[in-house]
């Protein structure tokens, strides 16, 4: 008999879940009325393990709920293509595999369940239940015939389902993590180290780099000439219509001017204003005693914490006089930050507190006049080039060229290498749109208008495809001199980082060559700004006392590891990560034993899988 050359599937849940829940969350989510009843022929199953079959349903419902799965992690509908290619549909066949090879093994050794527990686990099932809230027969009959399932189908599964969880449970249960591991892990995990690093840049050289001649540069050019190569491009034509270009070509009068002035004069005019918090209190004399505790000394900030609240929770942002009500008056008579109250409220008496005063301010038509008129040009501009958008669409369709565009509807034409993966692109290749359709414009593709984010309109057209080519040492000139220089000033500095390292190890003080910053207790996980990954790495591989230079890109220093301190064993924190680390260990013992001991079972009972019936089942979600 084949055996299964697929590894087994790690299992997702906990060892002891029962299997029955996944099925009901599948009844409820709808999976009945899949439609998956019959694949032509006799076909009932995909496969064997042992004497066990593979039933052809129970692998179309798993795909489909992982294809649900799936769809809700990500937010839209996942086809069972694009799950393919995550390769869903071999990790289901393994899961079903898995749980066929323990159906096996449950019945050779004659494990089973009797009726008792399995009319228990239906009755206990809401999904079962009715509007009394308990078991209902018509609720159970519904949901089966929704799932395309006979009574003794189902309660066939859940028998089975129970009894694979019984053997599940002898296998997987019982593992207890080790103190050695337990205690081992921890005092890797909680370990933390005090570091000094002295960060290395041009200035702590003892001799400025030198000006590079130009055959050092051409050497470095011609050394490095993989990254002064320009890459593969698509040399396009374009003819773009944009607003900015014809934005000056459109009328405005006074009148429209002052229109669109008096519509936005909030914007224009503002009156004076305050920056307020506002803490409520349930009561008059709540608050009257927080305003005496101020007035006391107590922090407002305290006040607020006592509140339960956050500063955030109390913000009522920039106001007018009229919008406090009742504080108004008292907010707005404040000449500096404080507080105020307690007044009333909307919510009930407050105290206010008013933290900046926001001035007055007025634009005058004639200030304003010039950016409502480039507004009101730049709208009309996108009008008029909308206006002409189906024309353009219609004369392309008819064959006219870029060329055409130009002549007759005076848009501009030009050509850009462009390429897809450009940092920072500029001009026209800054729209997204326009970059979108150079990278999927193809040879032989006939321009078509597109629409741009402002309005614009653009037609490409694919003259050819530019071959990656070494970019001439005087083109590139500039860019090799950067590079040159970033290389040597590394070079330079990491030179430099071994001398200091040499002279503080013979006595000097590390201090004595510039800022050292200091870093104490920092985790396995921590952070060092503007350092590497490595520092951290190296930190914690050093014995104490020892220094070594750290190098990355752009960054050069010299760290000694000045102090480890060892895991603390007291306090809660401690026993609350032990126990932690102990409940992991045993989940990832209990799934290894599980895993181990299925694919022990798949290799001893053998398998065979009919790769037509899996294939009429992935035919149906096509």
């Amino acid at each position: 008999m084949a055996k299964n050359t697929e590894e087994t599937p790690r299992k997702k849940g906990k060892a002891g879940q029962i299997v029955i829940w996944t099925l009901m969350a599948m009844l409820v989510l709808g999976l009945g009325g899949f439609g998956i009843t019959n694949f032509g022929g006799n076909i009932t199953a995909i496969g064997k393990v042992g004497d066990r079959e593979i039933p052809i349903n129970a692998y179309a419902r798993a795909m489909q709920q992982e294809l649900r799965s799936l769809s809700a992690q990500f937010g839209q509908n996942i086809t069972f293509a694009q799950a393919q290619a995550f390769g869903v549909d071999r990790q289901v066949l393994q899961q079903i595999v898995a749980q066929t090879a323990m159906d096996n093994e449950a019945d050779r050794i004659g494990l089973s369940v009797g009726d008792v527990t399995v009319a228990a686990e239906i009755q206990k099932t809401t999904a079962f239940h009715g509007v009394s809230g308990s078991f209902d027969r018509e609720t159970y009959r519904f949901a089966l015939d929704r799932a395309n399932l006979t009574e003794t189908e189902f309660e066939a599964s859940l028998r089975a389902d129970i009894a694979r969880q019984v053997l599940t449970g002898a296998v997987a249960g019982g593992f207890a993590t080790p103190a050695v591991v337990t205690d081992t892990l921890y005092a890797y995990i909680g370990e933390r180290r005090g570091s000094s690093l002295l960060r290395l840049g041009e200035a702590d050289l003892t001799a400025p780099l030198p000006t590079p001649t130009d055959a050092e540069l051409t050497a470095f050019h011609d050394a490095n000439i993989a990254n002064f190569t320009a890459p593969e491009a698509k040399r396009i034509t374009y003819a773009a219509l944009l607003p900015e270009t014809i934005a000056d070509q459109q009328p405005v009068d006074e009148a429209t001017l002052r229109a669109m002035y008096d519509d936005k004069i909030d914007t224009y005019v503002q009156p004076e204003k305050r920056l307020v918090e506002r803490l409520i209190y349930p009561s008059q004399a709540e608050a009257e005693a927080a305003k005496a505790r101020f007035d006391a000394g107590t922090p407002f900030e305290t006040l607020v914490a006592d509140r339960g609240l956050a500063l955030d929770d109390i913000d009522l942002g920039d106001v007018g006089q009229e919008e406090l009500g009742a504080a108004g008056d008292a907010v707005f008579a404040l000449t500096e930050p404080g507080v105020v109250g307690p007044f009333d409220s909307d919510l009930g008496p407050a105290l206010f507190r008013m933290n900046a005063i926001l001035a007055a301010q007025e634009t005058t038509f004639d200030e304003a006049k010039n950016d409502l008129a480039a507004e009101i040009k730049t709208d009309a501009a996108r009008r008029a080039i909308s206006d002409k958008v189906e024309a353009i669409d219609d004369q392309l369709a008819g064959g006219a060229t870029l060329e055409d565009l130009v002549k007759d509807h005076g848009m501009t034409l030009g050509t850009l290498d462009f390429v897809a993966d450009a940092q920072s692109p500029e001009g026209i290749a800054a729209y997204p749109k326009f970059r979108d359709a150079a990278a999927a414009l193809a040879d032989g593709d006939f321009p078509e208008a597109i629409l741009l984010d402002d309005g614009g309109v653009v037609a490409l057209r694919l003259e050819e495809i530019v071959p990656p080519a070494p970019i001439p040492f005087e083109t590139a000139r500039e860019a090799v001199t950067t590079a040159w220089r970033a290389d040597a000033l590394a070079k330079a500095l990491s030179a430099r980082a071994v001398e200091i390292k040499s002279a503080v190890e013979a006595g000097q003080s590390l201090g004595s060559f510039g800022i050292v910053d200091r870093t104490a207790n920092i985790a396995r996980d921590g952070f060092v700004e503007g350092a590497p990954t490595s520092l951290l790495q190296a930190v914690f591989a050093m014995a104490a006392g020892e220094m070594r230079v750290i190098e990355g890109p752009g960054f050069t220093g010299i760290v000694r590891l000045d102090e480890v301190t060892a895991a603390t064993q007291e306090g809660d924190g401690p026993a609350a990560l032990k126990g932690a680390i102990a409940t992991q260990v045993e989940q990832a013992l209990s799934q290894d034993a599980l895993a181990l001991f299925s694919n022990a079972l798949t290799n001893e009972a053998g398998i065979t899988l009919d790769q037509s019936a899996i294939n009429a089942v992935h035919a149906q979600f096509n």
